[in-house]
């Protein structure tokens, strides 16, 4: 299909059910549904009230086809802030058309306007298109790294341990 050319807007707080609505979409394509825990209300307590990240919606047809949720991070190699891309998500029908491409030149833009060292991102290890498409890029994967979490009921029971200290 055709490139068209795309219009980007930050979210504002009236957007906080369209963000939520995409996070959705996003987990259901990853098969990862039962994982959102996510509400209205979370997410416009810490993406607007603590502003610890931002939402780019990527609009064509008069409507959002895309959506990237970002934040800012900080590499002491680099001694600069980076952007770590947390969700990027087009829409199906309207893949096939370089919107996804544009929203990460979007965000490659702002990463070098702010002075920023790096883009990054996870990628699950399943979802051979996007790895496909990230490459194409020229977006290395990492190697000689393992991500390691630690959440939940694990993450609760290690601050008390902090505590007791």
């Amino acid at each position: 299909m055709e490139e068209k050319e795309l219009t980007f807007r930050q979210a504002e707080k009236k957007d906080v059910s369209l963000i939520l609505w995409f996070i959705r979409e996003l987990a259901r394509y990853e098969k990862l549904e039962e994982e959102v825990v996510a509400t209205e209300e979370l997410l416009e307590e810490w993406i607007f009230e603590k502003k610890n990240a931002e939402v780019l919606f990527a609009e064509a047809d008069s409507r959002e086809v895309g959506f990237a949720l970002y934040f800012y991070n900080f590499s002491t190699f680099l001694g600069r802030s980076g952007i770590y891309l947390e969700d990027l998500y087009v829409l199906p029908e309207y893949r096939g058309r370089g919107y996804g491409r544009q929203i990460l030149q979007k965000l490659a833009a702002t990463a070098v306007a702010q002075g920023c060292g790096r883009l990054e991102w996870w990628c699950l290890d399943w979802n051979r298109p996007s790895i496909d498409f990230y490459l194409s890029l020229g977006a290395e994967p990492m190697k000689d790294w393992t991500v390691y979490r630690i959440a939940g009921e694990t993450l609760k029971k290690l601050a008390l341990t902090s505590l007791q200290c």
